[in-house]
């Protein structure tokens, strides 16, 4: 991008970071993507080609590092010293976002693959018996391509299938996208969402009564909102 002819420090990391897609991209690192694939699935609507000019852009920053895997096709990407330090940025950007920009959240902004990615990643797979367990989600009034996701949870890993993956299912949840997007954001609790019959839960006993551990939120659901009085001084 064009630079802003300022030799202000702020000027400089926005040089750097308010390039389209690049603030995520970092976002994905810092949560523990390391490979394009699952950094695409990070940033869905953003073009394989787009996503590795950012890389290389990151790289030649100084942002990030891209390391070679023996017997692995491909590379990974990590942080560097520089990069790591934009963790407390990140997570203050999010946290701003939360607090003072979360009712805007259109129909057109929520995105089933996105959620599932981001649970996933944060499932406490040793909530679960030590047998694998496959849970499934469907979400009503989603495309046929987006309305149903499989998570196979063995041995403390945690897959996402797009595809049905053959297995008995030993938990069904029903839901709409909207309403998980709200349990994930810490807008709705889960208990809230069962007792109003926005969400259906199917299965086997001890995985149900585990959900609310092995189900975790958003690392920005804690966020308060602002008070009305907030609200009404910043505008």
């Amino acid at each position: 991008m064009k630079g802003y002819g300022q030799f202000c420090p702020v000027s400089k990391a926005a040089e750097i970071l308010n390039e389209r897609w690049t603030l995520l991209i970092v976002r994905e690192l810092l949560c523990g993507s390391r490979r394009f694939n699952d950094l695409r699935r990070g940033v869905p609507l953003m073009s394989p080609s787009l996503l590795s000019q950012r890389l290389k852009a990151l790289q030649e920053y100084g942002v990030i590092e891209r390391r070679c895997q023996e017997n692995a096709r491909g590379g990974e990407y990590h942080l560097t010293s520089a990069g790591k330090e934009l963790r407390p940025i990140v997570m203050s950007f999010g946290e701003w976002g939360q607090r003072w920009v979360r009712s805007q959240i259109r129909e057109a902004d929520l995105d089933a693959g996105l959620l599932m990615w981001d649970m996933r990643r944060t499932i406490d797979a040793s909530a679960f018996p030590p047998l694998r367990v496959t849970v499934e989600f469907e979400y009503s009034g989603a495309p046929e391509t987006d309305r149903h996701w499989w998570l196979v949870v063995r041995e403390g890993e945690v897959e996402l299938c797009f595809d049905d993956p053959g297995l008995p299912v030993d938990l069904y949840i029903l839901t709409d996208l909207q309403t998980m997007t709200q349990i994930w954001m810490g807008d709705i609790s889960l208990a809230e969402a069962r007792r109003r019959d926005l969400i259906e839960i199917q299965g086997n006993r001890a995985i149900i009564e585990a959900l609310p551990r092995w189900l975790t939120r958003s690392p920005f659901a804690g966020v308060p909102r602002p008070s009305v009085g907030a609200y009404a001084a910043a505008s």
